[in-house]
């Protein structure tokens, strides 16, 4: 997830106290709450309670006088980059502490008080679900309730995951990101004051061997089924004439199973399309249509001649990757005003191209943001198969309110990146040899992209080299 502090907001005090300083944290460029710096100040005395003075990173200090506007500005860009660095460390980012705190924040921020509401969660064919929920809900307790109103068994559940998207007037979605753990999905969804903003239930996995574990039951099959039909209508999945002949010969039949396993063997099934955007590959200003699956980023092309190429990124060949966002700040821009700036978003990739070339590749997107979190599970999914695991054992079940990962995601650790990589310079890297497979759990990113920094970058460590025989 992207965190940033773009900018700070004096506020009046009540009460006729004095006027304080208010920070407001941005995720994804959307405003996420407001705090005061004696808030983050009680969190990371927290965090240090809890993890010890050694793994939480150095705080910003208190000043016994006012500050200055220079000064707030200082202290703004130190409590963005502590903010980002807690989050990117794996321990404290998933910790129950700090996405307590924000979900806590959030609800203040938006003054929604703690009550039970009804919340409609649209399935990929369109079908809407109902479910009874509290405002305060996190996207967990969400994600059970509509399992348990779909009557989805629970070791099933973790096949799943809501998504914020929103709907065209053609009924497709644009999928903006995943709900995270740190966030409560009806604020989420309502703040935005958008009725095309909904909430999608869809399935978090990206290798199709998973199927056969969600066809074992009734409703697994169902929503698989539903989302199959739903993305070969779209034009996701690719399908000849012969192919979708066949395809409605088993819709008729109600074969669903069949049905599945045709799609199974079709162009593009199970990936995630995006919308329409811009890349500078091969060359600046190309217009493209992303997809993401299979471990891979397909690229579509349209080049300046109108010609259009196909070519795919594949994830073990990113060296790492980054976000960066320019968000425009006005002086005196309110709260929600600076909710709703346009954000410029991009997400770059360093690609081995060949055996010893590396070259980065950017695409500009509002939606690079969801780019990034494709690839980070990608990975993610690739190291839980490494390891011997299944997804069916990614997440146990949460104790005392806490997340608990399962022992095989436990072992997977944050290494320090690579040689950290210069944007200015065109890479080249000698790796014939396989470099060890450990993933990142962490999204890095910058919040100017002229202001790029070694933990601006997500370094990929189920990166590979190429060998000779893949040449």
């Amino acid at each position: 997830m992207h965190f940033s502090i773009p900018e700070t907001e004096t506020r009046a005090g009540e009460g006729g106290n004095a006027s304080y300083v208010a920070y407001n944290i941005h995720v994804n460029g959307v405003l996420h709450c407001q705090v005061r710096y004696s808030q983050l100040l009680g969190l990371h005395e927290q965090l240090r309670k809890e993890y010890g003075a050694n793994v939480v990173p150095a705080f910003p200090p208190k000043k016994i006088f006012t500050l200055t506007p220079a000064e707030v500005e200082q202290r703004r860009e130190q409590l963005e980059k502590y903010m980002q660095a807690v989050r990117q460390d794996h321990l404290l980012g998933g910790s129950e502490t700090f996405n307590s705190f924000l979900r806590k924040a959030q609800q203040e921020t938006q003054q929604i008080p703690t009550e039970e509401v009804q919340l409609e969660v649209l399935l990929s064919n369109g079908q809407k679900v109902k479910v009874n929920i509290l405002t305060s809900d996190q996207t967990e307790d969400v994600l059970e309730a509509v399992a348990s109103k779909l009557d989805l068994p629970e070791d099933l559940i973790g096949y799943f995951h809501l998504f914020l998207v929103r709907e065209a007037k053609d009924g497709a979605f644009s999928f903006i990101r995943k709900l995270q753990e740190f966030e409560l999905p009806y604020v989420s969804v309502t703040s935005l004051r958008n009725s095309e903003y909904k909430i999608l239930l869809r399935k978090s996995y990206w290798d199709s061997a998973y199927d056969d574990d969600v066809m074992e039951q009734r409703v697994g099959l169902n929503l698989l089924y539903a989302q199959t039909v739903a993305d070969i209508e779209r034009g996701w999945i690719l399908a000849s004439k012969e192919q979708h002949r066949q395809l409605k010969s088993l819709q008729e039949k109600v074969s669903k199973k069949e049905f599945i396993r045709l799609a199974q063997t079709l162009k593009y099934y199970g990936y995630l399309k995006f919308d329409p955007c811009i890349t500078d590959f091969p060359e600046k200003g190309c217009h493209v249509i992303v997809g993401a699956g299979n471990s891979e980023l397909n690229f579509q092309v349209k080049l300046p001649n109108d010609q259009i190429k196909e070519g795919s990124f594949k994830v073990t060949r990113m060296r790492c990757w980054r976000v960066t966002s320019s968000v425009p700040v006005n002086n005196g821009t309110s709260g929600s005003t600076a909710g709703k700036s346009e954000v410029k978003l991009e997400l770059a990739f360093e690609y081995l191209m060949s055996k010893d070339r590396l070259q980065w590749v950017t695409i500009t997107s509002p939606q690079a943001i969801m780019l990034s979190i494709c690839l980070q599970s990608m990975v993610d999914e690739l190291m839980v198969k490494k390891s011997g695991g299944s997804i069916r054992k990614m997440f146990r079940r949460r104790a005392n309110g806490a997340l608990q990962r399962s022992d095989s995601q436990q072992a997977v650790k944050s290494p320090p990146l690579l040689d950290s990589p210069d944007a200015n310079r065109e890479s080249i890297a000698k790796v014939s040899s396989k470099l060890s497979s450990v993933s990142l759990r962490a999204i890095s990113h910058s919040s100017s992209s002229t202001d790029i920094r070694a933990n601006d970058f997500h370094g990929n460590f189920a990166f590979e080299g190429i060998g000779d025989e893949d040449l």
